[in-house]
């Protein structure tokens, strides 16, 4: 039994997941910056200072892949990490005032691709999608949490 990949949410999901990460990245280069470091850059961008555990909530990606995603964001000058001065054990990120500077930039760039991605819809079918989207994030949401109970 083959799986027909044109009927298949998870496949569909992916691949446009994937491809607007490609459409992404190609926009946000010429700024030395990735698709990868977007939530930190939405999680930081209104002059925020979080817990890397926090920011690892925030973005819903495992813990080593944000310890790697914030050294490079470090050393490009992006982020910094200083003591949180309530809990001594932990050490607050922010945005640079650099990373601050590309925050217009990578709102742009993030709109424009997916402005791009819906002009074939009428507003109509834009909401539809954008709700059923919604939808099967929280049914799967629901489903991950449930299997890590």
């Amino acid at each position: 039994m083959t799986l027909d990949r044109s009927r298949s949410a998870g496949y569909l999901t992916n691949w446009a997941a994937r491809l607007f990460a490609r459409a992404i990245d190609r926009r946000l280069k010429p700024m030395g910056i990735s698709s990868g470091q977007l939530p930190v850059f939405f999680a930081l961008g209104d002059n925020r200072a979080l817990s890397q555990k926090a920011l690892t909530e925030a973005a819903a990606i495992e813990q080593p892949t944000m310890a790697a995603t914030l050294s490079r964001m470090e050393r490009d000058g992006l982020v910094d990490r200083r003591p949180d001065p309530k809990d001594g054990r932990s050490t607050l990120v922010s945005l640079t005032p650099a990373g601050l500077a590309k925050m217009g930039e990578v709102r742009a760039a993030v709109e424009a691709v997916n402005a791009g991605a819906l002009a074939s819809l009428d507003p109509t079918e834009r909401e539809a999608y954008l709700k059923a989207l919604a939808t099967i994030i929280g049914a799967l949401g629901a489903m991950v949490d449930g299997d890590e109970r």
